[in-house]
């Protein structure tokens, strides 16, 4: 079997072990094969068990945020890495990062590099969602509302935000979110993650939003 043929078979950028051994099944040694792949550049490993193909043999891009759920999970796309991708904040973020119920975890691949933040299973659960690439894949993303919840409570929980001007002023020259992004923010959400969560810093956040939408609508 050549390179070729395996890529259209998987019908996808990223694959794993096992369906490397299903397609390899009529050879006595396929991980013979699958080391010829890899030495070639045809394959490249993203963690044990986990590959996608090589430039020469790649179809689409690959997805960082699908590799990002497989290569450790459960797990979702949370954080600064989210908060981009929603377009709420400026800086390009290279570092995907994730949340997870299961304990911290940093890989480094070829790809890029992934951090997955521990969030206890209770908080981690609520607000997460499906989402599709543009080939249609599937993967794990915080909502907007989480994402910016898990950056205040998880990232920056050493600052104490006692009333709503340092809401204001971490959120507009901290993080320099944009106020389209605030705009479309659930409120309702903000607040059931902040009761879930427990923390006091996300009440100030709904107050700040609950304040600041007013001022808005009023202009």
């Amino acid at each position: 079997m050549n390179i070729e043929v395996l890529r259209r078979l998987a019908n996808r950028e990223e694959i794993d072990y096992l369906f490397l051994l299903s397609t390899l099944k009529d050879y006595s040694r396929p991980r013979e094969k699958i080391s010829q792949w890899l030495k070639s550049g045809n394959l490249v490993r993203i963690k044990k068990g986990l590959y996608v193909f090589g430039r020469d043999v790649l179809k689409s891009p690959y997805s960082l945020e699908v590799l990002a759920n497989l290569i450790y999970g459960p797990s979702a796309i949370s954080l600064s890495y989210a908060l981009a991708f929603y377009g709420a904040i400026p800086e390009r973020v290279t570092t995907v990062t994730s949340i997870t119920p299961k304990r911290y975890k940093k890989f480094e691949t070829p790809v890029g590099n992934f951090v997955y933040t521990y969030l206890h299973p209770k908080k981690y659960s609520i607000g997460i969602k499906l989402e599709l690439t543009s080939t249609q894949q599937p993967f794990f993303i915080a909502s907007p509302e989480k994402a910016l919840c898990d950056q205040i409570y998880l990232i920056d929980k050493r600052l104490v935000f006692k009333q709503t001007d340092d809401m204001e002023a971490y959120l507009f020259h901290d993080l320099r979110i944009e106020q389209e992004f605030l705009r479309s923010l659930s409120i309702k959400d903000i607040a059931k993650i902040a009761a879930i969560y427990g923390d006091n810093n996300l009440n100030v956040l709904k107050q700040f939003l609950q304040a600041w939408k007013k001022i808005i609508r009023g202009t």
